[in-house]
């Protein structure tokens, strides 16, 4: 799983922004790419 599917993936409605954050907090994507990914600054 990198930035680029997580990315796809949300974009297609296949993840939820929880999904997104989940992936921020298992370290696989960046509370950067987070932002970039949903439009919003990532929350812990």
């Amino acid at each position: 799983m990198n930035f680029a599917t997580i990315k796809r993936n949300y974009e297609k409605g296949l993840w939820s922004l929880a999904m997104v954050k989940m992936a921020v907090r298992k370290g696989l994507i960046t509370t950067e790419e987070y932002k970039e990914i949903t439009g919003s600054n990532y929350l812990a």
